[in-house]
């Protein structure tokens, strides 16, 4: 197995090699230290998987690299190695079709197992992931009934701005591109929220990634 370690510090990198290389079978065939080193590199040598961090400031950052990576090389498993225990982080790697999330502080069997489950063209979820969406989807049902679907109860509008609240933007962003007002934008956010059982920003979030309305790019 073939694997591309893409880390902003060099510390890690060598860290990971020594641990990695031959274990396994795995041979560690590079090191990058951002994401467009990250992309030459794997155009190069072909791996079959890329152990790709995210916060990379001096350089292309994971969510951009993976992306690219995914359009160019399809096959490569892109297993992100982070820090960041955030489900918005999490949502949007699986969004752009990384095939694993672990946690930088995870016991080092573990990492092997990511590593060996994303190579075989399987996903890989670290342990406390699995069972937050697995609680928040048994919530969902439990509070609107197996079957129900809340977001059909919204108005068009109502869809259209909790796509671009998901996204990010502002209210007077919305209503600038809308060319409505202010109040009106929040208006319809207090509106969808309420039917659909919502309370804060992340929740929103993680409904609009379900509902495929984020395209992360």
């Amino acid at each position: 197995m073939k694997l591309l370690i893409c880390d902003d510090h060099a510390v890690v990198r060598s860290g990971l090699s020594m641990l990695l290389h031959g274990r396994h079978e795995i041979e560690v065939v590079g090191e990058a230290s951002e994401g467009d080193e990250a992309i030459h590199l794997a155009k190069k040598l072909r791996p079959d998987v890329v152990l790709m961090d995210l916060s990379m400031p001096h350089g292309k950052d994971g969510m951009t690299a993976t992306t690219e990576l995914k359009q160019i090389l399809p096959d490569t498993a892109v297993l992100i190695l982070t820090m960041h225990d955030d489900d918005e982080y999490l949502f949007r790697a699986i969004q752009i079709g990384a095939s694993g999330y672990i946690l930088k502080n995870a016991p080092h069997e573990e990492l092997l197992t990511a590593i060996r489950t994303v190579s075989t063209g399987n996903a890989y979820l670290y342990p406390t992931a699995t069972k937050r969406l697995m609680n928040e989807y048994l919530n969902r049902v439990k509070e609107g009934g197996e079957g129900a679907e809340p977001y059909d109860s919204l108005s068009q509008r109502e869809k259209e701005i909790l796509g671009w609240i998901a996204k990010g933007y502002s209210n007077k962003e919305i209503a600038e591109s809308l060319i409505i007002s202010v109040k009106t934008v929040e208006t319809h956010k207090s509106n969808l929220m309420e039917k659909l059982g919502l309370r804060t920003r992340p929740e929103l979030i993680k409904f609009a990634f379900k509902k495929g309305l984020l395209d992360y790019e």
